[in-house]
Parts: C-alpha cells; sequence; structure tokens
C-alpha cells in the first residue's frame, strides 16, 4: 500500500505528524499555492495504518 500527498490541500495543522506512529510524516520545507508548508511522507518508515488519513480534516491523504 501507498501513502499519497495532496499537497495543495494540506492547511499545515499537522495533526498527522503528532499522530504517526512511525514518525514518518514531517514538514516538507516547500509550501503549496495557499502559503502552508505542506507534509511529505517517508515511505521508508510508513506502515500504511492510515492514521493521518483518519485524522486529516482536509482530506489530504490518500490510502491506495
Amino acid at each position: 500500500m501507498a501513502v499519497t500527498v495532496k499537497s495543495e490541500w494540506c492547511k499545515g495543522c499537522y495533526y498527522c505528524i503528532n499522530a504517526c506512529p512511525k514518525k514518518a510524516i514531517s514538514k516538507s520545507g516547500v509550501m503549496n499555492k495557499q502559503g502552508y508548508e505542506y507534509v511529505q511522507v517517508d515511505e521508508d518508515k510508513c506502515i500504511s495504518c492510515g492514521i493521518c488519513f483518519t485524522v486529516c480534516p482536509d482530506f489530504v491523504f490518500e490510502i491506495s
């Protein structure tokens, strides 16, 4: 399974960073068009548990 980040939807709440049990999510250091620093996923650490998807209020994550 893979986790995809829809960077333009991210509003920088970072709930996902705090919730990730494997610390696989971090700030990207890049701003989206809305002016928010969006998140990135380290695929080597990610276990596709779906917690990021569950806590995100803006539907930034897609798990496939």
